[in-house]
């Protein structure tokens, strides 16, 4: 072989370790991560009128909503262009539920313990939602402001006083490994993170308040930022101030003052329950601003289906939620019981995409028992 045969050889080698090589390469599978999301089960309460009957209990709503979740697996996601359109559904990573497992113990309404006891069976004993390798898939839990104002105490009269067995049910579930018996609200905060296929599941303790963004910061930390990050809490980001510390006289819980102290944050935007957020929302949204690599906030409280933007008090951020209903405290759903709903979510994490879909579970057709609702798709 010549010198200029040994070049040319030499070249053809290089050329097809670049280009060709990188054409021929198989395409990457396509990596779906999938769960339910719902909130705001309240038991405790009764819902007016379900399939027929009046003053249905929590306990059988739930029983048939857990139901139509366990009977989604293996039906066609609809073809909407969104993430895994037209494609069978194998199963759920994970079932995440956004608080108020029990309902405020005021009037009428049953202790903390026998709704945390009905949670249990229909949600952690009874609940058989499978995963793409048919085993049994996660739970997630995060506490509502019903669980906490059981268990610490509120501003109008309960019965008991106090029970924390929703919070600490949630707690134990959550941190089997740190198992308590008595519930402390200090030390006992109920949040945590969890990584499934590439994305970064935050599970909050109400709301990303400045002490939760401590714990945050720190998590994140130890992720890389191009790592898709996605906020669980019940409140609603544009925060009630009812839920921070009374700033007022012994920054107590008081009937005239109606502060909540659900978080270990002081109000700082004045004196009066019913003021503005102000002030803490602008803290939480430059937290936003700084970790660019949070995509979604999910949460419930306000009991409807909704997908938005949250543009924070300066209108300066583009942060993308999405709430759900509640099987009891529906604000549409309670009229028109076929509006009852949960959501869908399935993300692409090679595409980074996410499409949420809503599941009318509660449809009166003897062909089928649920239809889907709205949905739509998130550039992550």
């Amino acid at each position: 072989m010549n010198r200029y045969s040994y070049i040319l050889l030499l070249c053809i080698a290089g050329f097809m370790n670049t280009g060709f090589a990188q054409k021929a390469k198989t395409p990457l599978k396509d990596s779906i991560v999938q769960f339910i999301f719902t909130s705001d089960v309240h038991f405790g309460l009764t819902k007016n009128t379900f399939r027929g009957k009046t003053k249905v209990s929590a306990l059988e709503v739930n029983k048939a909503m857990a139901n139509s979740m366990i009977q989604l697996k293996g039906q066609f996601i609809p073809n909407d262009n969104g993430v895994n359109a037209n494609q069978v559904i194998n199963g759920f990573d994970a079932t995440i539920i956004t608080g108020d497992i029990a309902n405020r113990m005021e009037e009428g309404v049953q202790s903390a313990t026998n709704s945390w006891e009905e949670f249990k069976q229909v949600y952690v004993d009874s609940l058989q939602i499978k995963n793409a390798n048919n085993q049994k898939s996660n739970l997630f839990l995060v506490p509502g402001n019903h669980d906490m104002s059981n268990a610490i105490g509120f501003h109008r009269p309960m019965a008991p006083k106090k029970d924390a067995a929703s919070m600490l049910g949630i707690y134990n579930l959550m941190f089997p490994e740190k198992q308590v018996k008595v519930f402390d609200s200090i030390l006992n905060r109920v949040h945590y993170a969890k990584d499934i296929n590439g994305v970064h599941f935050i599970f909050l303790s109400l709301y990303p308040d400045s002490a939760e963004r401590v714990w945050m910061e720190k998590d994140l930390s130890n992720i890389s930022n191009t790592t898709t990050v996605l906020l669980f809490a019940h409140s609603i980001p544009n925060v009630e101030p009812r839920f921070f510390e009374n700033p007022n006289g012994i920054h107590d819980i008081n009937e005239e003052d109606k502060f909540e102290n659900l978080v270990p944050e002081r109000y700082k935007d004045g004196k009066d329950v019913k003021g503005v957020t102000t002030i803490e929302q602008n803290e939480f949204t430059a937290f936003i601003k700084k970790h660019s690599n949070i995509k979604v906030y999910f949460h419930g409280h306000e009991n409807y289906t909704e997908y938005y933007t949250y543009k924070g008090p300066g209108n300066d951020i583009n942060l993308n939620c999405l709430r759900t209903d509640s099987p009891m405290k529906g604000r549409f759903s309670a009229k028109d019981e076929t509006k009852l709903a949960f959501e869908i979510v399935t993300i692409n994490t090679n595409t980074k995409k996410l499409t949420v879909r809503e599941v009318l579970w509660n449809q009166p057709s003897k062909t089928a028992s649920f239809t889907w609702g709205q949905t739509a798709t998130i550039s992550l």
